[in-house]
């Protein structure tokens, strides 16, 4: 039984991940970010690898996505994004942390 419910979790992983880039696209994320190139704004993937070592840094991303923010990565200010819940915010921010 234990091995059908880490079988069925590791299948899940997957999903899980692409549910949140799914979301990503959803919320226009996309026009400005990409997984692993810069866009008008910094690539998910140099953003996981800034806020590696931050154990708290989805909150901190999660609260720039629903407010904005500015001066992190340029002189670009990434807008606020009012279509986007707390909940989806911080959603999308963990799933920032595990690009690679």
């Amino acid at each position: 039984m234990k091995n059908v419910l880490i079988l069925s979790l590791a299948l899940l992983a997957p999903a899980a991940a692409f549910a949140n880039q799914e979301m990503a696209q959803k919320k226009n994320c996309m026009a400005c970010h990409a997984m692993d190139k810069k866009l008008v704004g910094p690539s998910y993937k140099d953003v996981a690898a800034k806020y590696a070592k931050d154990k708290d840094a989805y909150k901190k991303l999660a609260e720039k996505i629903s407010k904005g923010g500015a001066g992190v990565w340029g002189p670009v200010p990434m807008p606020a994004n009012p279509q986007v819940s707390a909940a989806e915010a911080e959603t999308l921010a963990k799933w920032v942390m595990t690009v690679k």
